[in-house]
């Protein structure tokens, strides 16, 4: 199996929208309330969304892939453009998805070794993340991978408020990569 990640561009628009939806909807949809859930996808994954974020030069989307597969997609967030911190030492890795066909196969240990990568290359202290407080397979993850749980804050599925885990990796501590 051979993974690689490409950065997106606003060429890639189209395949990300509908990338974004999908795994959305295979990893929460089951989980929400349906219109709140139909609204959320409207909003966050819209095009005009996604468009706006592909330009921001603080934001940035990869596809991963196995073999010639896209398999998945990331958004790391810089300075500004992360949605709770902002901390110039740090970089937030917003999303994460991997399509349910090909979880299991430790892409995703892979894509957080990558962003860890990234991170250390533009010399950040630590990687943080907000995740679901009610999603323990993704929580028991990000803690096998040296997260921690720092505090939390709320996440809007449309009308429905939930709380999201934010966690962090530091770097200055010699995190094998």
């Amino acid at each position: 199996m051979k993974l690689h990640l490409r950065p997106c561009s606003i060429s890639d628009l189209e395949v990300l929208a509908k990338l974004g939806r999908r795994t959305f909807i295979e990893a929460f949809e089951k989980d929400n309330k349906p219109q709140d859930f139909k609204e959320y996808l409207k909003t966050s994954f819209g095009e005009d969304t996604l468009l706006k974020q592909l330009r921001d030069i603080n934001s940035s989307f990869y596809f991963i892939y196995k073999d010639s597969s896209l398999v998945g997609y990331i958004k790391l967030n810089e300075n500004e453009s992360q949605t709770d911190i902002r901390d110039s030492c740090s970089m937030e890795l917003e999303r994460i998805y991997v399509l349910a066909e090909f979880q299991g196969q430790g892409i995703g240990e892979w894509i957080v070794r990558q962003v860890l990568s990234i991170a250390k290359a533009k010399n950040r202290l630590y990687v943080w993340l907000g995740v679901w407080e009610d999603n323990p397979k993704a929580i028991k993850f990000y803690q096998r991978m040296g997260f921690y749980k720092f505090g939390s804050h709320p996440y809007f599925i449309g009308n429905d408020g939930q709380t999201d885990w934010l966690m962090r990796l530091d770097l200055q501590e010699g995190v094998s990569i």
